[in-house]
């Protein structure tokens, strides 16, 4: 399974080149940092599915000695291996040129990207290739565009909710927000996992 993820990698090695001066252009475009850690994450995992999808790799993979299990965890474990690298090589680019950050905002930056992932990976294995990578594109520039102001929104309907949320310690609210994310991240794996299995290619 690890082979697999290695090979996002290997196949990426030409994208790889742009990786950098990619998470350059927003540090020097000021972006908040936790825009600029999420797209990071984002560059390697929807990469490889725009790959995949180009190249109905798919059929490849499943001649190879891999389970379909196999093959779905390596996706998903595979984009936590990347935002991790992400993360780190995003922390050093901001510390190198000066531009400050938080913890916050990496815990933001990981938990939207977690986010992102479980609302769009089964998208790639419910409907079939040729414009699923656009439309997951398309859905991030929404995502990124009217998130906040809807969160704005939300929090002034319901201002009781933002209140309670305000008074949490950070570990409390970092528990929380891990307590909501995690399982909706296992429940898109499984998703995915069911919807390959039947999957004929």
């Amino acid at each position: 399974m690890f082979n697999l993820i290695k090979r996002d990698l290997i196949l990426q090695k030409r994208q790889l080149i742009v990786y950098l001066p990619f998470i350059l252009f927003f540090i020097f475009m000021d972006a908040h940092p936790v825009l600029i850690f999420l797209v990071a994450s984002l560059f390697i995992p929807f990469n490889t599915h725009a790959y995949d999808e180009k190249a109905e790799t798919n059929i490849l993979l499943n001649s190879l000695p891999y389970t379909r299990t196999e093959i779905i965890a390596s996706r998903y474990i595979g984009a936590i291996v990347y935002m991790g690298l992400a993360i780190v090589i995003t922390s050093l680019a901001l510390f190198v040129f000066n531009k400050p950050f938080t913890m916050a905002d990496m815990a933001m930056g990981s938990g939207l990207f977690l986010l992102f992932v479980s609302f769009t990976f089964p998208l790639f294995y419910i409907f079939k290739p040729g414009f699923i990578s656009i439309v997951v594109l398309i859905s991030f520039f929404l995502f990124v565009g009217m998130g906040p102001s809807i969160v704005l929104s939300l929090a002034g309907k319901f201002s009781a909710i933002t209140d309670f949320i305000g008074h949490l310690s950070v570990p409390a609210l970092y528990s929380g927000a891990a307590l909501i994310i995690l399982p909706v991240y296992v429940l898109s794996w499984t998703i995915t996992h069911v919807v390959y299995q039947r999957k004929v290619f």
